[in-house]
């Protein structure tokens, strides 16, 4: 499947699922993701739960649904492989793609490294 066509061209929402060391589960809204890889995923991610859950817990799963009727979209099942804190690199990647919400911060950003250990549709 080609990732990078398919979020470049598919409207929809994301929503990223993670969980500490001690199973406590957070679900949060995230843009899409940038494609690596044809296995390797990153999202940019500020010092917040979900931040902190892949740090004690390296799995992750993302929901993308998109905007149509009925239910389609992808389910991503990851793992974290390494992340980026120079804010350099960070606005370099990030500035290579058109971002339709600006979220200006001081807040500390990384980018975090994702691979990919599984693909399902939304349903079904």
């Amino acid at each position: 499947m080609d990732f990078k066509e398919y979020f470049e061209n598919v409207e929809g929402t994301g929503i990223l699922s993670t969980s500490d060391s001690e199973g406590n589960i957070n679900s949060a809204i995230y843009s899409r993701p940038y494609i690596i890889s044809e296995n390797k995923i990153a999202f940019s991610m500020l010092e917040r739960t979900s931040y902190a859950n892949i740090k004690s817990n390296p799995k992750a799963a993302y929901m993308f649904i998109e905007e149509c009727k009925g239910y389609k979209g992808k389910r991503l099942y990851l793992k974290m492989v390494g992340e980026e804190t120079d804010e350099n690199i960070i606005e370099a990647i990030r500035s290579q793609r058109q971002r339709k919400h600006e979220s200006k911060t001081d807040e500390t950003r990384h980018f975090v490294y994702f691979e990919i250990e599984n693909i399902r549709p939304l349903s079904g």
